[in-house]
């Protein structure tokens, strides 16, 4: 996995909901003493916008792609689709005057292998905050309400790689905040996994902070506290499917679950109310109840699993917005609260390492369209798909349909295609497992022609590939062999032929690539057919 945006008073005031009113109401106070009529509506509209964009959903704009649709175009579909916010995950200067004077609130992140860096240098995390913050408030008109030091930096996967790092990283970037003038508006966070916490039960109030980690994270929360800055959490519902087959499915969505969990009186009937309040309860028995959260990631996949579909991604995310707008809140902390979701496009140069399902994360496909009816409670008409997106030529590359499944080049040829390209829709429970060995090697090959920007050289598997220019997807079902978008590196016009493309000479046999585990198994596959 790729593992929120205000001043310090609205990061403060949805902790409960009894410090909501009492809070913002001493802010507002403060706003109007001493000032006239007119500045008494200058003041209360202030009051108004602060109140009313607190909450609006937010979501993350990952850039892992072959072909990234244009920063203007992409922010131009979240403007459409109505989000208010965006988090970054690292501070790309394209992206960031793309999002110059877009009214939209950001969180820049800083990537885990800059930690270290940031950690030995104050100069070095002020350079940066000068470069990377400062500069586009001041000069682009960016809105940038949060820095994230990391990304789930104590994921236990890590092996404790970033734990002498992130805290000293967040201590100078903050401290670099506050000699830029910027520490009133820019809050520091770390996005975290939801591994950092646990409960030795079933139940959320039996929920603290892995003991591994338990005093680096204590010391965290204070520093988060004293700053009047946010916990941010990741939370995944997902992976609890995926990661165990007993896992009850419907838990994993926000209705359906017939033997919630009763916890003192606290009914959960669904993983992520007890996900979240297993963190609260984590806080508050270590003295930081009322920090405020930002739910930092959250989302379901739409391929790559037997449980990564259309259907599923749908019912979660439809679930969780229906909750978001009425404010619905959890057991522990009723009340709206502030969220990104996860994500906004599809990346098809994420690692597969944690599974197949991490490049189908976005609501959008790579080229910016809608994947199924999302309402985000900002338009009745539903997803705004981005405009202006231009493709390559309406042509694939198949298996050829005089090869034979049998000739020796095929799985070779196979796993090359599939080691530098994306084939995470192959295989059980996914959008295209009902292909037949032909249908599989062709989506193999097309994935790689495409990715290639069809360029002639990619369709030149040893007498065993063709070029075609009828559509082979199945006329069934969501399997699609899709066609690529146009963007700068493909070179020429809408539809240009491939000998235009600026990766011409990168043809088979160019590209060199470890094959992984699952490729090994894909060749394997096609060896025994």
């Amino acid at each position: 996995m790729y593992k929120k945006t205000c001043t310090s008073q609205v990061s403060i005031a949805y902790s409960d909901n009894n410090f909501n009113f009492f809070y913002l109401g001493k802010v507002f106070m403060e706003l109007i003493k001493g000032i006239s009529f007119g500045g008494f509506l200058v003041s209360l509209l202030f009051f108004n916008v602060l109140v009313s964009t607190v909450f609006g959903i937010g979501v993350n704009w990952g850039t892992q792609a072959t072909h990234p649709l244009p920063a203007p175009t992409v922010v131009k579909m979240l403007k459409d689709n109505g989000f208010e916010k965006v988090k970054l995950f690292d501070a790309d200067p394209t992206i960031l005057n793309a999002l110059g004077k877009s009214g939209l609130q950001v969180m820049v992140g800083i990537p885990n292998d800059m930690l270290a860096s940031l950690a030995g240098s104050v100069q070095a995390a002020e350079n940066w905050v000068a470069q990377n913050v400062s500069s586009h408030i001041n000069s682009n008109g960016v809105d940038i309400r949060y820095v994230a030091v990391g990304n789930e930096p104590f994921l236990s996967t890590y092996n404790g790689t970033f734990l002498a790092t992130t805290y000293p990283a967040l201590q100078n970037i903050q401290s670099a905040l506050i000699k830029a003038g910027l520490a009133n508006r820019v809050k520091v966070t770390i996005p975290l996994n939801a591994d950092v916490y646990g409960s030795s039960s079933q139940n959320p109030s039996d929920g603290d902070f892995r003991s591994d980690i338990h005093p680096l994270m204590l010391e965290i929360v204070k520093f988060l506290s004293d700053n009047g800055a946010p916990f941010t959490v990741n939370i995944y519902p997902f992976i609890s499917l995926y990661n165990d087959p007993n896992f009850p499915t419907d838990y994993a969505f926000f209705n359906g679950y017939s033997t919630p969990i009763n916890d003192n009186g606290r009914i959960y009937d669904n993983v992520f109310d007890a996900n979240l309040d297993t963190l609260i309860w984590s806080l508050q028995k270590n003295g930081y109840g009322n920090l405020s959260i930002i739910i930092g990631e959250i989302g379901w996949p739409t391929d790559g699993d037997r449980n990564a579909n259309l259907q599923n991604a749908q019912r979660f995310n439809q679930g969780f917005m229906a909750r978001y707008i009425k404010g619905t809140g959890t057991p522990m902390r009723p009340g709206k609260s502030d969220a990104y979701l996860f994500g906004l496009i599809d990346e098809d140069a994420k690692s597969i390492q944690p599974g197949n399902f991490e490049r189908h994360w976005g609501i959008f496909y790579f080229d910016g369209t809608a994947k199924y009816q999302f309402n985000l409670g900002t338009s009745s008409k539903g997803l705004v798909p981005a405009s202006n997106v231009r493709y390559l030529a309406k042509k694939w590359c198949i298996f050829s349909p005089s090869a034979s499944l049998d000739d020796p080049q095929v799985s070779p040829s196979v796993a090359y295609a599939c080691a530098n390209a994306d084939c995470t829709s192959l295989g059980y429970g996914t959008s295209c497992g009902n292909l037949d060995a032909r249908g599989n090697i062709s989506y193999a090959f097309n994935s790689y022609f495409q990715t290639q920007n069809q360029a002639d050289t990619a369709c030149k598997f040893p007498s065993i590939s063709a070029i075609t220019t009828q559509d082979p997807s199945p006329t069934q079902g969501d399997c699609k062999f899709r066609i690529m978008i146009q963007t700068t590196s493909s070179g020429g016009g809408g539809g240009s032929s491939s000998s235009s493309s600026s990766r011409s000479s990168s043809g088979v046999g160019f590209l060199k690539k470890p094959v992984s585990m699952m490729l090994f198994m894909f060749m394997f596959f096609f060896t025994i057919l």
